[in-house]
């Protein structure tokens, strides 16, 4: 048979009564009660209450009617109480297998009061196992699939069909009766049970929207302070840039150590507020593109350390030939030679801010697989004093963040002569070892 015939009506038919027999025998649901994840202690012991009090009901009641009304004896009369009323402890964890127990015990019940006389009594279905059976149609209709619901219920009318066809005199209904009384129960059940999957989704999706609304504000916020930092820093930063480059024409007689120094501090202010604005381009939302240019990284360290020198601190750059090496091969990670570039620029700055002239050294090494960034300060001259007597930590902090989010370490602190040291180490991968070319007996790696 082709694939187009086997999708067609036949063999949806077949897909979808495999479908239903899975159903009858594969419970959709956990072996956990219902309300088992309620807070309250007494809606958790509820459904293990009413099981109780059924099989405390049922059972003595199925037996006077059937010793009673049908005249069948007390040992087989105990059996199909059993039978029918004991699997009704099972409707808490198991509805659908109680429902196989009952089931099958209705229908040999049925069967033995086909063998017993016509006394005017329901058939094929007693009174007590009607009811019973019921309740086991509203556990199903609450856990189960509207899969197993619907097997369920055709089996059942299946059942009642086949005892009619097999004693019609005898049967006066009682099987379509429960057929239709079952068929009311299991859609009640399976719409109390859909309302609250969808009242348990919604509450889900509320609490999702929530959070995306809590996110979406953050952001909107972030992006508003943002702005403002842009305007304001990116104000004073032009009019510093403005004021510097027109400094040596507005002021006459200006030696070229003074006009290198504006010049410096010119550019400076241009680099400062150009890499203002990449940063915060990303936080745009009117969806203009930011800026793409490269980020500094180690290579810049160098005019980094100059730019200090000529703000009027002595420092000095050990750059080690092995991290040289390092960066030219590329193996130095785009977030470590950011991380590391700007650990240095925020302990030179820190140094300028607190300890004017103050003798620096900036040291950067590759050893071990761990790129090592040590910025050490000794103590500034008595005469100098600091450009700004308090901070807020902020640089520390943004330090330590870069740091871990590399996955190194960050050891800072004061040293004995009055100085600081700010030291850290950044994990570097592996060196990958050279590539060999291909033999002729090699073959080429598939793609």
């Amino acid at each position: 048979m082709s694939p187009s015939h086997a999708d067609g009506p036949p063999g949806a038919a077949r897909r979808e009564l495999r479908e239903l027999a899975h159903g009858l025998f594969h419970p959709s649901h956990p072996p956990t009660a219902l309300f088992a994840g309620s807070p309250r202690r007494w809606l958790r012991l509820l459904p293990y209450a009413v099981v109780l009090a059924l099989v405390g009901v049922f059972l003595p009641v199925t037996i006077q009617v059937l010793t009673g009304d049908y005249g069948v004896g007390g040992g087989v009369a105990g059996a199909l109480a059993v039978g029918q009323a004991a699997p009704l402890l099972m409707l808490a964890h198991h509805p659908l297998r109680a429902w196989w127990i009952v089931f099958t015990a209705d229908i040999v019940g049925a069967l033995v009061l086909l063998g017993r006389p016509d006394q005017g009594s329901i058939w094929p279905w007693t009174p007590p196992a009607v009811v019973g059976y019921l309740f086991v149609l509203l556990a199903l209709g609450l856990r189960e699939s509207r899969r197993t619901v619907i097997g369920v219920g055709l089996a059942t009318g299946a059942a009642g069909l086949l005892l009619h066809l097999i004693a019609p005199s005898r049967s006066d209904g009682g099987a379509l009766l429960l057929f239709v009384l079952g068929g009311v129960v299991l859609v009640i059940g399976a719409a109390v049970r859909e309302r609250s999957e969808a009242q348990r989704r919604l509450a889900e999706q509320e609490s999702i929207s929530e959070e995306e609304r809590a996110r979406r504000t953050l952001l909107e916020e972030r992006t508003r302070i943002a702005r403002e930092l842009h305007d304001v820093v990116a104000h004073h930063m032009s009019v510093i840039t403005v004021q510097a480059d027109s400094a040596p024409y507005r002021v006459g007689g200006l030696s070229e150590e003074a006009r290198a120094e504006f010049a410096s501090i010119a550019a400076g202010a241009r680099e400062s507020l150009a890499e203002m604005r990449r940063l915060l381009s990303v936080l745009r939302s009117d969806g203009s593109p930011g800026e793409l240019a490269p980020q500094p990284g180690l290579d810049r360290v160098q005019q980094l350390v100059e730019a200090t020198v000529r703000a009027g601190l002595p420092a000095e750059l050990s750059l080690a030939a092995d991290v040289v090496e390092a960066l030219e091969r590329g193996g130095v990670p785009q977030v470590v030679n950011l991380s590391a570039y700007r650990i240095v620029q925020e302990a030179l700055a820190n140094v300028v801010r607190h300890a004017p002239g103050a003798r620096t050294r900036v040291s950067v090494t590759a050893r071990d697989g761990r790129l090592t960034v040590l910025v050490v300060n000794g103590a500034p001259p008595e005469e100098g004093s600091p450009l700004e007597t308090s901070g807020t930590g902020h640089g520390l902090v943004g330090m330590r963040e870069r740091v871990r989010l590399t996955g190194g370490t960050l050891d800072t602190g004061p040293l004995p002569d009055g100085g600081f040291r700010v030291a850290a180490r950044l994990p570097l991968p592996p060196p990958q070892p050279p590539s060999a070319s291909l033999t002729p007996e090699e073959p080429w790696p598939s793609a």
